[in-house]
């Protein structure tokens, strides 16, 4: 579901220690740390430029390959002295057989190992939910850039929305202040399905944030364009063309 999501910190080092911890346990191992930015393949993290810039009220789930794993992610960080935000356990709320542990990264933003379903096939983030300030506004925006990036709407459940893929989801939810400061960047096929997200999107209206361009800073071929949506959070569509 997503090329990438990227969050902003207010202390580089403590953030990456806190992820670094955590998520080896899952077998999801750091993939970059430069001047700019901590990557793990799909998830990054980067030093905000000021405390207002700093991404607050996220939740991200990470796929854990067994119980197992859940059970060591949530371990690791409570050993570390990291704080508690629920322990391993089943949530049949979710799923059936969906096993989750919880804990607050450094800023206070919610991190998850979760197992179920097919989540032993795959690494990196299985789910997001962010929280927003007007939910029939953020679902008609994530329904307008949809087209261009392969997901679709799914379950419209009380207060929440959620768009899913096959390799995850992602869930809008109308719960407390919005969530601010958090980059979403959703893989397209080619660069014309770039160019649709952001036609279609200020067509509605949307607040541009970056044209249709290659951005050869991060790599030659690299295509995307980026707008705002509702709660002012950057999503970008993006072709690697590599």
């Amino acid at each position: 579901m997503f090329d990438h999501v990227t969050i902003r910190v207010s202390d580089r080092a403590a953030s990456e220690r806190f992820y670094e911890t955590v998520l080896a346990e899952l077998g999801i191992e750091r993939t970059h740390s430069g001047e700019r930015f901590a990557e793990w393949d799909d998830f990054s993290l980067m030093q905000a430029e000021s405390e207002e810039g700093v991404t607050r009220r996220l939740h991200v789930g990470f796929a854990a390959p067994s119980r197992e794993h859940v059970d060591r992610f949530w371990r690791a960080g409570t050993e570390a002295g990291y704080r508690d935000d629920g322990a391993p356990g089943l949530r049949p709320r979710y799923h059936e057989d969906y096993y989750g542990a919880f804990l607050l990264d450094p800023d206070g933003s919610s991190a998850e190992a979760v197992n179920h379903g097919s989540t032993h096939e795959r690494r990196g983030i299985d789910h997001l939910w962010i929280r927003v300030a007007d939910l029939e506004a953020s679902t008609r925006f994530y329904e307008t850039v949809a087209p261009a990036t392969g997901f679709r709407s799914g379950r419209d459940l009380p207060g929440r929305m959620q768009f899913s893929c096959v390799s995850g989801s992602f869930s809008i939810v109308a719960n407390g202040g919005a969530t601010a400061n958090v980059h979403l960047a959703f893989p397209a096929a080619d660069n014309e399905a770039v160019d649709l997200f952001h036609r279609e999107a200020l067509a509605a209206g949307y607040r541009d944030h970056g044209p249709p361009g290659e951005r050869s800073n991060y790599h030659e071929g690299y295509y995307g364009a980026y707008v705002l949506d509702p709660d002012g959070n950057n999503v970008e569509v993006v072709s690697h063309n590599r």
